[in-house]
Parts: C-alpha cells; structure tokens; sequence
C-alpha cells in the first residue's frame, strides 16, 4: 500500500505518515508521545510499524515529539546537521547531507532545502513502491529548485499558511506577523496556489496542510483551491485537530493495467 496520512497539521503539532510499499516513515513528530500513540492508533498504525523518523527543522510543532517516540520504540531518527546542532534532544539522530539522497528503510528520501528561519531547514520527497511523495510547509517563498523537485510527485502535503489580509488584521504582534509574511515565514493561500498551479497534474493527490487557525479559514482555502481540484486526481484538507486519514496512492504498475 502506498499513502499518507496526516497526525495533524498546523502551529500546535505536525506529523505526517507516509507509507510506501511495506515501509512506513513519519516525517516529524510535534505531539507529546501520549498524543502521538492517540493519533497513530486513530489511523490504524503501531509505533512499531514505523521505520524511521525524518525531521524538518527544530522547531517545537516538528520536533518536540520525536526524541520520546524514537526512544520508546528505538525507531532511528534522521535530520539535517544544522537541524541535529539546533536541538539537544536530537543529537541522537543520523544527520543528513541536505543536497543528498538518503535510504530510510527501503525508501529513498531526497531532502530539499527550503527557505525558513531555522538552522538548516529541509523538506521532503519520498520515493518507493512504485511511487513518489512530498512533503512541504514552513518555508516563505518557492524556489525553482522547489518546483522542480516536486514537479513529478503522485501525492503531496503542502502548505497553505495564512490568507494575507486576516494577518494583517489580526491580533499577533506585529513582529509575528512579519516572520509569518516574510521570505523566511510561511506560504500564504495565493503562494501556495501559484504553487500549485506549477506542480499540479491530473494524477496528483493534494493534501492542504499547516493551515493557521489564527490567520486562515476553511472556506477561504476553499475559494482558492476549489477551481483546481478539476486538474488533480483529489484534493483534501489536514486539520489541527483531526489531521487526515490516509489517502491511498496506486503504484503506476496498477495505473497502467
């Protein structure tokens, strides 16, 4: 089974599963272990299934979790060096070269670098199975690299942060809102629909993710990303609360019969 599924996604936790062929890999873990194993068990996954941990940034939404579920089920954690050296709790990973290719478990993972105000922040693509998976938030502008890199993707979580006016208007301080807006912050609903618009494709599955509950609203996501749903294979939200359940990609082999 190829898929992904979200933990939950937004300021207050992120984790994201992604399972391709018999390997399942958890890209960051920003939950408290007694929520992590409550929202694993409600995506019908064991800690024990899971073959790696692979971490974004420091950031605590990201990382927070990640030192107490790796320990408990010894299940190896991966991270950039910068990200290794910003974290105590997570000098016990295998750094990563961020322009290099890396195996986690039978899966392949190629970092991208993205653009974020963090010590060396990374995203991700996955490939195995007979399909490739991305993963992507907490960056402030796409880069070409960024584009090409998940150009050839079957099913991509990405982030849809802010709509721009509710920030302006709203109640963060007006240093938060500048990080937030800024080319180090994270991607507004316009930003990530030109990104779309650039990546999207009639097999692609979408998950919105990392959507602000301060700054953001369902049906302004709606507005923007409804009128491209006809141009992907399906088009699905991850919550804070919620996350989403799995969503399940067919290797191209199946596709082609």
């Amino acid at each position: 089974m190829n898929g992904l599924a979200s933990l939950g996604s937004g300021s207050r936790g992120n984790g994201t599963l992604v399972r391709l062929g018999e390997t399942c890999v958890l890209v960051d873990c920003g939950f408290t272990l007694k929520q992590t194993e409550m929202r694993l068990r409600r995506l019908d996954t064991a800690p024990g299934e899971i073959a790696a941990i692979i971490v974004t940034h420091e950031h605590a939404d990201h990382a927070r979790g990640v030192a107490a579920l790796a320990q408990k089920y010894a299940i190896p954690v991966f991270a950039s060096y910068g990200t290794l050296k910003a974290s105590l709790e997570l000098m016990v990973g295998r750094p990563f070269d961020s322009h290099q290719a890396f195996d986690a478990g039978a899966v392949s993972v190629t970092p991208v670098p993205v653009p974020h105000d963090c010590r060396e922040p990374t995203q991700f693509v996955l490939e195995g199975g007979g399909a490739r998976i991305g993963v992507i938030s907490d960056l402030g502008r796409i880069t070409a690299h960024i584009v090409e890199q998940y150009c050839h993707c079957d099913a991509i979580l990405m982030e849809s942060n802010h709509d721009r006016q509710m920030l302006v208007r709203g109640r963060y301080p007006e240093r938060l809102k500048r990080r937030i807006a800024s080319e180090v912050g994270h991607l507004s609903n316009e930003q990530a629909v030109g990104f779309l618009e650039k990546i999207g494709h009639p097999g692609l599955n979408v998950v919105i993710g990392h959507v602000s509950e301060e700054n953001n609203h369902r049906d302004l996501l709606e507005a923007c990303f409804e009128p491209l749903r006809s141009g992907v294979s399906s088009l699905s939200y991850a919550t804070q609360s919620m996350g989403m359940n799995w969503t399940l990609i067919a290797p191209k082999e199946a596709l082609a019969l």
